[in-house]
C-alpha cells in the first residue's frame, strides 16, 4: 500500500480505554494490517510503554485526542450527577462532586511523538493546530485527520494534512465529529466516502459499519485506500475489552447500537441499555467533565458485570465480532477483495 506500511488494506482502529492493547497492535501487524495504539486516557509513561513493545514490528500509528472547549455549566453537572446518584448508589460508586476538566495531556503527548517519531499520527474530535501539524510532519510522521462531513474533510485539505480517516456514523464508540452537539444523521460509509472523496483528493481510511468482506470491497470500491475495523476487534482473543462488555457483545438480549451522549458528554455508538433508555434525553453535553463524572460509575458496572449501567460500546457490525484470534479477523476481511 502506498498510504500505510502494511501488506493489506486493513486498519485497526485505535479503541481507547482498554480494548486496543501493544498485543492486539502487533497481532495486526503481524497479520498484514496496520494498527493504531490509543493514546487517550493513557498517561505519556504508558503511552511511550505501548509505542516501544509495537515499534519493533514496523508499521503502526498513534491516535490522539484533540482537546475541545466543554461550555456545561456547574448547574448542568450538578443536575445531571443528582440524576445519576441512584445508578450509583446501586452500585457502590462515588461520583466527583466537582466538574473536571483536562486536555488528555495533549502537549506532553506531542512532544513524545515529536521527539520519538512514529510513522503516522491521526487525530480525533478535531483539527491540531498548523504548528503542531508541521511539527510532526517536520518529524517525518504522516499525519491522518478524522472526519464525519465533507466541510470536516475540506478543513482538514486545507490545513495540511496527509490523509483523512472518513467515519461513518455507524462505526462504535466516540464519533469523531468535530461538533459535539450537531445532529448525526443515518449514512452509509460508502457514500460519505464518496462526497468527502468529490471535495478532496486526499488519501482516505474508511471506517464505520465493517462487519465482513463485503464491507470492505464496497468502501474499497467507493473511493478509500484503506479500510478501519474497530468493533470487529472487541472479542478477539488479544483485545483488552472487559469480560462484561464481551459477554454483551454475544447476548442476543441486545438487538441494537444507538448514538448516546449519556456516558461522556460526546456522542458515542453503543448498544442500547437502560442506562441510555434513562439518562439519554437529558444528559448535557459536555467533554471530558461527563467523561469523568460517569467514569466510577462504569468502572464498578463493569466490575459487577452490570451491562445495564456500562458503556457497552459498539459498531452498527457488532453482530459480526468474532472470538478467537485477530490474525482470523483481519485475513478474514480481505478474503475475496
Amino acid at each position: 500500500m502506498s498510504l500505510l506500511d502494511s501488506a493489506i488494506p486493513i486498519v485497526a482502529a485505535p479503541m481507547a480505554g482498554g480494548p486496543t492493547t501493544a498485543a492486539l497492535s502487533i497481532a495486526v501487524h503481524d497479520a498484514g494490517g496496520f494498527p493504531f495504539v490509543a493514546a487517550g486516557y493513557r498517561s505519556v509513561d504508558a503511552l511511550a510503554e505501548e509505542i516501544r513493545a509495537v515499534r519493533s514490528v514496523g508499521g503502526f500509528g498513534v491516535n490522539l485526542f484533540v482537546p475541545g472547549d466543554s461550555t456545561i455549566s456547574a448547574d448542568q453537572y450538578r443536575t445531571y450527577r443528582a440524576e445519576l446518584q441512584s445508578d450509583a448508589d446501586a452500585l457502590g460508586a462515588e461520583l466527583p462532586p466537582v466538574p473536571r476538566a483536562d486536555d488528555d495531556d495533549w502537549a506532553a503527548k506531542l512532544d513524545l511523538l515529536v521527539t520519538d517519531p512514529v510513522p503516522a499520527v491521526s487525530f480525533t474530535f478535531g483539527l491540531p493546530s498548523h504548528a503542531d501539524l508541521a511539527r510532526l510532519q517536520k518529524a517525518g510522521t504522516k499525519v491522518f485527520a478524522s472526519v464525519t462531513t465533507p466541510d470536516e474533510a475540506r478543513a482538514a485539505h486545507d490545513l495540511g494534512v496527509d490523509a483523512l480517516v472518513v467515519q461513518g456514523p455507524s462505526a462504535g464508540g466516540h464519533s469523531a465529529t468535530f461538533e459535539p452537539r450537531r445532529a448525526i444523521e443515518e449514512m452509509a460509509t460508502a457514500e460519505l466516502v464518496r462526497a468527502v472523496r468529490s471535495v478532496t483528493p486526499l488519501s482516505i481510511v474508511a471506517a464505520g459499519g465493517v462487519d465482513g468482506p463485503l464491507a470492505v470491497r464496497e468502501l474499497l470500491e467507493s473511493g478509500a485506500e484503506a479500510v478501519a475495523v474497530g468493533t470487529l476487534l472487541l472479542r478477539t482473543d488479544e483485545a483488552g475489552t472487559s469480560r462484561t462488555h464481551r459477554d454483551a457483545l454475544a447476548d442476543p438480549a441486545f438487538t441494537e447500537t444507538v448514538l448516546t451522549h449519556a456516558f461522556t458528554g460526546r456522542p458515542a455508538r453503543a448498544l442500547r441499555n437502560g442506562f441510555i433508555d434513562r439518562h439519554d434525553a437529558t444528559a448535557p453535553f459536555g467533554y471530558p467533565e461527563i467523561h469523568h463524572l460517569t467514569r466510577p460509575l462504569r468502572q464498578a458496572a463493569s466490575q459487577a458485570g452490570d451491562t445495564s449501567r456500562l458503556h457497552l460500546w459498539a459498531g452498527t457490525g457488532y453482530p459480526s465480532a468474532p472470538d478467537g484470534p485477530v490474525s482470523a479477523v483481519i485475513r478474514g476481511l480481505v478474503d475475496g477483495v
